[in-house]
């Protein structure tokens, strides 16, 4: 018996001084101003990280580390979510992620209405011909095998993706004007089941263009009703951000209860100045939809412009076909005279952009891929009309057939009050709605919306620390817990223990955008820090190269099996 008590004791004062060793991490963040994404106040507080997790959070920690980071004066947080990420090509051309790396971005969210597959092989022919500056070769078919590329390439930010309604409609219906028969649509069905079991977030639609402008409710409700089994959601660019914009707002409601799914409303905005006071109602209709039980989501970018190309100015019947068609069909003196008279009037069938902007001086025309046209880049298009002495019709025409594309274009359309009253919203996260560029090589051949380079650094910036619209802490959790909690992301979006490690340290008193419409690729400053998984992406405001990114997958991802 004295035996055993004597081993009891002995395995007593063993787990006593076990327990009684310091911990060792692999990093502790000391000294910080925490704000952790769940929307209370900030306190000061370390973090500490061992592998690709949080191992602890606390007003302090015990323990040594390989690594100690003092993060006096900073605020440490969750890294960032981009809820309309348009960097599908970027990353291909430089993994960095840059512009939204040096914001705290880390992880992308894509898929507005065209995603990176499923493709086929026509879609595929077509890609290689219509690539820009970004040349690259097609190595995936499925949506999942993009997204399993970008991270087995390298890339630094996180990457997830939505498919694509309009991708789906391409694959089974080319840019047919027509609804689908019931095989196509059975097919849609299946291509978006089987991208919510490769890691999809969901259907992503974008209405207003050519050929999605084309589907019928009922078809995007038939898809929708494909992936609300998996927990899928339903994100959308609206058929109408302007006229037709309450519609607009009913449609998707009505979708999202047919469905039976989440909706969110990408870069909610009201367009055009006679549309502006629709605000008030756009919001009342959401909130009353929430509070009937229907998950209504938004999301938006902090500008009084948004950016797209030259079709948005001209009527979705002629752009039937694809692009080659258009460009034929613009063409045609009679098609070319109905067309530039159907610029000029404030359509309410389908949504004319350049009538909203209210003249071609409100139209920045920022992307070309003829090199010859690249002179006109940063002009507007009533400049640039005066240069060729055409009328702005004639030269958006023109400029479409020349330059073997859509050419990018900023469309000034927003009300700044508007901007800042969304940004309140409970439910309103943030997307840049476009890529991540680097001012460098290839990316300097365009301009992109300034969103590109500030759109997360001008909310934090401009809208807290200056104007006072929100809070920090609230923005923190609109920029992290509030958008991993729509898409179902379980591991991330908040500082806490064994949620994945991705985090940021910016300067509060520092932190704001720097590009400008005219200077666009100008990075963002006051991020100090970021660490994607663990590993450090950008130090001291310099990006190490690292490039950790994973494939975040969606809620109905299944894990191939092992043949």
């Amino acid at each position: 018996m004295r035996s055993t008590n004597l081993l009891s004791a002995a395995i007593l004062t063993f787990l006593f001084l076990i327990s009684c060793q310091t911990q060792e991490y692999d990093l502790i963040i000391r000294n910080a101003m925490i704000i952790d994404g769940t929307g209370s106040d900030r306190y000061a507080g370390e973090v500490a990280v061992q592998g690709d997790k949080i191992a602890a959070v606390g007003a302090k920690i015990s323990g040594h580390a390989d690594r100690e980071l003092d993060a006096k004066g900073m605020v440490v947080s969750p890294g960032f979510i981009n809820m309309l990420s348009w960097a599908t090509t970027s990353l291909i051309e430089d993994g960095r992620g840059m512009s939204d790396i040096m914001q705290g971005v880390t992880l992308e969210v894509m898929g507005e209405g065209w995603s990176m597959g499923p493709l086929n092989g026509e879609m595929k022919e077509q890609e290689l011909k219509s690539q820009g500056v970004i040349k690259y070769d097609i190595e995936w078919t499925t949506l999942g095998e993009y997204l399993q590329y970008l991270e087995d390439k390298g890339v630094s930010p996180n990457i997830a993706s939505f498919v694509g309604a309009t991708t789906l409609r391409i694959h089974e219906l080319g840019y047919a004007n027509r609804p689908p028969t019931e095989d196509e649509l059975n097919n849609m069905k299946s291509l978006a089941r089987q991208a919510m079991e490769e890691g999809a977030m969901g259907i992503g639609s974008s209405l207003i263009y050519a050929p999605a402008f084309y589907a019928k409710t009922d078809e995007i409700v038939e898809l929708c009703k494909a992936v609300s089994p998996y927990g899928g959601m339903y994100i959308t660019h609206m058929r109408s951000e302007g006229n037709k914009l309450l519609e607009a707002v009913d449609e998707t409601l009505h979708i999202a209860h047919e469905a039976n799914i989440p909706a969110e409303i990408y870069h909610l905005k009201a367009g055009g100045q006679s549309n502006w006071p629709k605000m008030d109602k756009v919001i009342e209709k959401i909130d009353s939809a929430r509070s009937a039980g229907l998950e209504i989501t938004t999301d938006m970018y902090n500008y009084i412009a948004g950016a797209t190309g030259l079709d948005a100015s001209m009527p979705p019947w002629v752009q039937e076909g694809g692009y080659e068609q258009w460009a034929k069909n613009l063409s045609d003196p009679a098609i070319r005279k109905r067309v530039i008279n159907e610029m000029k009037t404030d359509a309410q069938e389908w949504e004319n952009l350049y009538y909203s902007a209210g003249g071609a001086e409100n139209l920045l025309l920022v992307g070309f891929k003829n090199p010859d046209l690249r002179k006109y880049t940063g002009q507007s298009l009533a400049q640039v009309a005066s240069t060729l002495n055409k009328s702005p019709e004639e030269t958006a025409i023109d400029l479409v057939i020349e330059d073997g594309s859509r050419v990018g274009t900023v469309y000034f359309l927003m009300s700044e009050d508007n901007v800042k009253e969304q940004i309140k919203l409970p439910y309103m996260s943030f997307g840049s709605d476009a890529g991540a560029p680097a001012d460098e090589g290839v990316f300097l051949e365009s301009n992109p919306h300034p969103r590109a380079y500030g759109n997360f650094s001008r909310l934090l910036g401009k809208y807290v620390r200056e104007e006072r619209v929100i809070s920090l802490e609230e923005a923190v959790h609109k920029l992290t817990a509030l958008s991993a909690e729509k898409l179902k992301i379980k591991d991330r979006g908040l500082l806490a223990r064994d949620m994945a490690a991705d985090i940021v340290i910016f300067d509060p008193e520092a932190i704001r955008d720097r590009a400008t419409f005219s200077d666009p690729h100008q990075y963002a400053e006051g991020m100090i820090h970021v660490f994607v998984n663990g590993k450090q992406v950008l130090n001291d405001g310099e990006h190490t190269g690292a490039t950790p990114g994973r494939f975040i997958k969606g809620p109905g991802y299944k894990k191939p099996k092992v043949q």
